[in-house]
């Protein structure tokens, strides 16, 4: 099982020094070794411009050529449905981009003006990464109507909050911070048999996008159990290098795509610009190493992480809670803004990625920030790294989690190679920052 050069890192100048214990993989991964290999590889041997007719761009072109066919095999895809972009961020707003432009013109096209000044509709979750929320916000907030859900029963809320005017329904596979995952295939399924009323009925055809950056490299994903139009791929979550990849069901003839800015004809003219082949061999080699590996890497994470889970139960009791898993009861029931026992209570619980444990703690003097300063091994975050803390409490209160819960939160996701000594080592670490921060044992 390949992974990593190694998960933890510290200085190795003196023997009382411990290395430092890194569980931020959701985050961001280090390259493979393999991957390293097929970046520098490239560097040396496939130099030339992918665009030229010589050999050089031959060379290029053929690497580029494999390294799609192994993101599409990854994801159980055909080749021509893939664009590589520089990351997530573009995919996403790529995404959002086509399905307006689209609806525009169909609604332009159509005899009756009723049509023709009809604003889009968007459907989407609270607790979406930035790269789908912002766009939203920002640039579609004046041109577009957006309907943001909630999480709970979320493929019957989906359904009943479409309109004669929505072109898109957009909800990530995994959330990045609680690690819970969504009916993306359930909504999939249940939006194939509206569309079919909708094509009788003369209105747009709903498209439907999950930004799976979380879930690729920990679970299995397949485009066609999920039933997709877009699917969001980001290298750097699964030990490939900072791009990205968008695949697009039928590209240009069964889902619409459009250019967001014009320059050259690569990527078949849908992403101008001169391809980075290097970090596209390197996706490649990434995407190639999730395909042969992705149930052991799963079966191992989801070992050490239940490892984990049974460990900090073992040393906190019940002063631990691990969100969208425990019930939503603390210690003080009266610090808790949602009521511990009743019909009120909001206790969401999801299929989870196998790497991912957001863990609250009950301790009143304790806030999830403070913990991680006063560890001295562990390195891990409170949720997302580009949230501010307001941002990643709302994520987690969308989800369920009280606010007196979410305000003690941190976020531990392993990676592919994380021991359980090093999990030993990471608990203990917390252990003596809670300790340090309450002023007594725990």
């Amino acid at each position: 099982m390949s992974g990593m050069s190694g998960s933890s890192s510290g200085s190795s100048t003196g023997s009382n020094v411990q290395k430092r214990v890194y569980l931020d993989y959701n985050a961001t991964t280090p390259l493979a070794p393999e991957v390293m290999k097929a970046v520098e590889q490239s560097m040396h041997e496939a130099w030339g411009n992918p665009s030229s007719a010589h050999e050089e761009g031959a060379r290029a072109r053929t690497v580029i050529n494999q390294a799609r066919d192994d993101v599409a095999r990854m994801i159980g895809a055909m080749p021509q449905d893939v664009l590589f972009m520089s990351g997530g961020t573009e995919a996403n707003n790529v995404v959002l981009h086509c399905a307006v432009t689209h609806f525009r013109k169909w609604c332009l096209s159509q005899e009756s003006p009723i049509y023709h000044h009809l604003r889009p509709h968007i459907i989407t979750t609270k607790v979406e990464h930035d790269a789908v929320k912002l766009p939203l916000t920002h640039r579609y907030a004046i041109e577009a109507d957006v309907t943001y859900l909630g999480v709970e029963n979320l493929p019957e809320a989906v359904l009943e909050s479409i309109r004669p005017s929505t072109c898109l329904i957009t909800v990530m596979l995994a959330n990045n911070e609680t690690g819970i995952m969504f009916s993306v295939a359930h909504i999939g399924r249940l939006l194939a048999e509206v569309n079919k009323k909708r094509e009788n009925e003369g209105l747009f055809k709903v498209l439907l996008h999950t930004d799976a950056a979380q879930a690729i490299g920990k679970v299995p994903v397949d485009v066609t159990d999920l039933n997709v139009d877009y699917l969001t791929i980001v290298g750097h979550k699964y030990y490939g290098p900072r791009i990205g990849a968008l695949y697009i069901r039928g590209l240009g003839h069964k889902t619409p795509v459009y250019p967001m800015f014009y320059g050259g004809g690569q990527e078949r003219g849908y992403r101008p610009g001169t391809e980075n082949t290097p970090m596209i061999a390197g996706l490649g080699r990434a995407s190639l190493l999730v395909h042969n590996n992705v149930q052991d890497y799963y079966a191992s994470m989801k070992k050490t992480r239940n490892y984990m889970e049974r460990q900090l139960k073992k040393v906190f009791g019940n002063q631990v809670k691990i969100n969208c898993v425990d019930p939503c009861i603390a210690s003080d029931p009266e610090a808790c803004s949602i009521p511990p026992r009743g019909p009120k209570q909001q206790h969401f619980i999801f299929p989870r990625l196998p790497n991912t444990s957001s863990v609250s703690f009950y301790y009143r003097q304790v806030a999830g920030p403070d913990i991680l300063r006063h560890c001295r091994l562990v390195q891990a975050s409170c949720g997302a790294a580009c949230h501010a803390h307001t941002e990643h409490q709302s994520i987690l209160e969308a989800s369920g989690v009280c606010s007196f819960h979410a305000s003690r939160t941190i976020r531990l996701s392993l990676g592919r190679d994380t021991t359980m000594e090093e999990i030993d080592l990471a608990i203990q670490d917390i252990k003596q920052a809670i300790e340090k921060l309450i002023g007594r044992s725990v």
